[in-house]
């Protein structure tokens, strides 16, 4: 089975994402976002946006959005998710890393298992503040109208959060919701 994409956007928590892939069994391979959207087609299941400093460095990451598999965006890739399918990102009202406490909306394929509300670890410099045509709200907080979106027919998701770090109760349970979601669609 091909692996799951974990696309490097220079975020510093990339490696531990990958680290909590590889503990849950996860096959994985981390790849730089300047690789051509044609290799990443070809070579995964399934594709992880990872953190990182801006949207200017992304790369190649906003075309892989469009390559017709199953997508999961982490702060800077749920800005480039939403960016990609015309939606606002801009800057939030507070900044910064620091817990959360957010409200699951839908507990779609991506959310499912988690109880009505969860804490998380976030940065909110940013956020997306427009919601793409085509993507459902899948939960919010009191500093963030917009902490998961999705779109379930094609399989794409973001999430304001980081699920990796050990601040964030149960965060593996997102990156077993998206293998499951990868090899649905397979």
């Amino acid at each position: 089975m091909r692996p799951i994409y974990l696309v490097n956007n220079f975020g510093q928590s990339n490696h531990l994402i990958k680290r909590m892939l590889r503990d849950l069994d996860i096959e994985a391979e981390m790849i730089k976002n300047d690789t051509p959207p044609e290799n990443v087609l070809e070579g995964c299941r399934g594709i992880i946006l990872g953190g990182g400093p801006s949207l200017e460095r992304s790369g190649y990451a906003p075309e892989y959005v469009d390559l017709g598999l199953p997508v999961l965006g982490i702060c800077l890739g749920l800005h480039i998710i939403a960016v990609r399918r015309n939606g606002q990102v801009s800057k939030g009202s507070k900044g910064g890393f620091g817990g959360v406490d957010v409200e699951i909306i839908e507990k779609n394929e991506i959310l499912q298992g988690y109880p009505d509300k969860i804490s998380v670890w976030a940065s909110h410099a940013d956020e997306v503040k427009i919601i793409p045509k085509g993507f459902s709200l899948l939960a919010k907080s009191d500093i963030c109208g917009a902490e998961a979106i999705g779109n379930s027919d094609e399989g794409i998701y973001g999430v304001q959060w980081h699920p990796e770090v050990s601040h964030t109760k149960d965060g593996h349970i997102i990156f077993e919701n998206f293998d499951r979601v990868t090899k649905e669609r397979l």
